[in-house]
């Protein structure tokens, strides 16, 4: 390709609009524009990279035995109105009408199309195992839209769906698309990571997140060095940190004027924060069957003050799993006689139910709130103090140093960016919309099923989050625009260096290399500053002083001096730097 028969559209300086790396050097490279809030132009380089991580995909999909097929954006509402996803989704669901008032969606991701799929084309058993992908558009109606391609309305999105006769065979089809999974991310060339995660709102009992490491990423992650352990820091099991000693202070009403955080507490007493308790109350509300509020149950969640309550996990304590709220200011009122900053277990005004963290279980002479205002408790203990907690359970986020669930280490916190997501969904789906086969003996039995997905735009940023310095991108070769670019300087006005640059170009494309020739005439600073912003991994520079000693300039994008080498093996020494 010659730079005078593509489009080149840089700009020395991004939008106002952009606020990550990524959004910005996208924007500056010129290969996405702005249409709209989350909406974007893909603009000719861009769409390069797009259709290079696709083919990626594509490879290892195939590769893995899935069967590619195309399933339309727009759906009927009925089929989300079946699987009851059609108002539980929420606003981030488009749902639109035709032009006969039917309801139709623009779709987010594609389970209720694939199961209607599978119910009407694969009847027997001997039709399965069978796994289906596509790489389509989504939209989801993001409230913020922001980061560019990061979090974004409309994108792009591989999913596949795996259909098998048993949940043993549903967990081997899971475990060939993890496979397929990590060597695609290891084709992207990407540092990431597979990490045990929270199944969401998809639903589903087993579930593993790829997270491209970056530090700007939104995801904590929480691994251990020393063994193989991660997982997303909203399912990391905590461990209780201690063992429960015997009491050895009396309890004490202490006056703690103006402290209602735990770190001021703890300054005021002189005491280690991790001696503290926070309290959170959450409430949770039983319907009638005109779906009035019959009954409002409050609960009191204890963690220790340094650490910091795990939503997701919260949700899944038994009582809380049909769905909770914080409470509100009335209802603390109400049962604790005190507005929330010292609030605590001791002294209710109406009962609670009380769940302690692992840690809190486990702690002696601790201090929490007296439930009156500019008052803690100091020297609390179970059992001589407040009974034993209702439930116990582990509600908190891990922090870097807690011990590792397997027993092997110390865990460790980095951050993450989501661009895949494998989940083993079981008949969530199969059983709402009555996917069946027949087995051997001529009996209907429902599907198990598996959902895999990629974000295909996503992973350019995240990619350039990982991958860029003060110059501009730093893409890794396989899914890099152009693999290299020829910068020859005089090619307007040396025949020399014109000759050797066109010959060069044609003989890096017959080794199939993707070579671009920047043939614009542009002065050497100008053109190595687009090509440097673009972030492609190779460079070979052609000049006439080179080429009077038979030599060219060959500069990696991450190397900070070019070195010197023949034009005679120009082109063999790029396929090597670009393999290695």
């Amino acid at each position: 390709m010659k730079a005078s028969q593509f489009f080149i559209a840089t700009l020395k300086e991004a939008p106002a609009d952009a606020e990550v790396v990524s959004h910005k050097l996208m924007m500056r490279a010129g290969m996405i524009k702005r249409l709209g809030a989350g909406i974007y132009n893909y603009m000719p380089m861009g769409l390069r990279v797009i259709r290079k991580v696709e083919a990626i995909i594509r490879e290892e999909m195939n590769r893995a035995g899935a069967v590619e097929l195309l399933m339309p954006v727009v759906q009927p509402a009925e089929l989300w109105q079946e699987s009851g996803r059609f108002q539980a989704y929420g606003p981030e669901l488009l749902r639109v009408k035709d032009r006969h008032e039917r309801d139709f969606v623009v779709q987010p991701t594609s389970e209720e199309v694939i199961t209607d799929i599978a119910r009407q084309e694969l009847r027997s058993y001997r039709q399965l195992p069978k796994n289906f992908y596509h790489i389509q558009t989504k939209f989801r109606d993001e409230r913020r839209p922001r980061f560019g391609l990061m979090r974004g309305r409309e994108f792009t999105m591989k999913d596949a769906y795996s259909f098998d006769r048993d949940k043993d065979a549903a967990l081997k089809s899971y475990e060939v698309m993890f496979g397929a999974y990590k060597r695609i991310f290891d084709r992207f060339g990407l540092q990431y990571r597979a990490v045990a995660a929270d199944t969401g709102a998809i639903g589903g009992d087993a579930s593993h997140e790829f997270q491209v490491i970056a530090d700007t990423g939104e995801d904590a992650l929480v691994y251990c060095p020393s063994s193989d352990y991660a997982a997303n820091i909203e399912l990391a099991e905590a461990l209780a940190l201690g063992v429960r000693g015997a009491a050895s202070v009396a309890l004490t009403k202490t006056p703690t004027p103006g402290k209602s955080t735990c770190a001021d507490v703890a300054a005021l007493l002189g005491l280690p924060l991790q001696r503290t308790v926070k309290s959170l109350v959450l409430a949770t509300d039983e319907l009638s069957d005109s779906g009035d509020i019959a009954k409002t149950t409050v609960w009191l969640l204890l963690v220790r003050g340094d650490h910091d309550l795990n939503e997701v996990k919260a949700g899944k304590v038994q009582g809380l799993k049909g769905g909770w709220r914080f409470a509100t200011a009335a209802e603390i009122e109400d049962h604790f006689g005190c507005k929330p900053g010292y609030l605590g277990p001791i002294g209710l005004r109406k009962p609670v139910k009380v769940i302690a963290d692992r840690t809190v279980a486990a702690m002696n002479d601790f201090v929490c709130g007296a439930n009156e205002a500019d008052f803690h408790l100091t020297g609390v203990n179970w059992g001589r103090d407040l009974p034993e907690p209702d439930l116990v359970a582990d509600i908190r986020n891990v922090v870097a140093g807690d011990p590792s669930p397997d027993g092997r280490g110390t865990l460790a916190i980095q951050r993450g960016i989501e661009v895949g997501h494998v989940f083993y969904l079981g008949t969530k789906y199969s059983k709402a919309m009555n996917a069946t086969y027949l087995d051997e003996t001529g009996k209907p039995q429902l599907m198990e099923m598996g959902c895999y997905g990629i974000g295909v735009t996503r992973i350019l940023g995240a990619a350039i989050e990982q991958n860029h310095d003060e110059r501009g991108i730093i893409w890794p070769a396989a899914i890099a625009p152009f693999a290299v670019v020829i910068c020859p300087i005089g090619y307007d006005r040396s025949a020399e260096v014109r000759a050797a640059a066109d010959q060069l170009h044609d003989t890096l494309l017959a080794m199939g290399i993707d070579a671009m020739l920047d043939d614009r005439g542009e002065r050497p600073g100008a053109m190595f500053a687009d090509w440097e912003l673009v972030g492609v991994p190779q460079r070979v520079v052609i000049s006439d002083r080179g080429l009077k000693a038979g030599t060219v300039e060959l500069q990696g994008r991450r190397e900070a001096q070019a070195s010197t080498a023949p034009l005679a093996e120009a082109a063999t020494l790029v396929k090597e730097r670009l393999a290695a």
